[in-house]
């Protein structure tokens, strides 16, 4: 699943029933996203509410909000 978390683009990906999240570079690349923890009990409608209320203080009032992309 990738999200646009207020600007930056975020993919959350699940294996061995745990979560992990990745930012995603313009080029292709992408890096794991230490500072978003994800707890492996929210299933997948649940992860962009999640997203919003751990992330709200990256919100500008350009990108106000978290977006799916998929």
């Amino acid at each position: 699943m990738k999200f646009d978390v207020f600007g930056r683009v975020v993919e959350d990906l699940r294996a061995a029933d745990r979560w992990s999240a990745y930012y995603l570079g313009g080029e292709g690349k992408r890096r794991p996203a230490r500072d978003i923890v994800i707890p492996s009990d929210l299933d997948e409608p649940e992860i962009r509410r999640y997203l919003d209320d751990l992330c709200h203080e990256w919100a500008t009032p350009d990108n106000p909000q978290v977006t799916p992309l998929d």
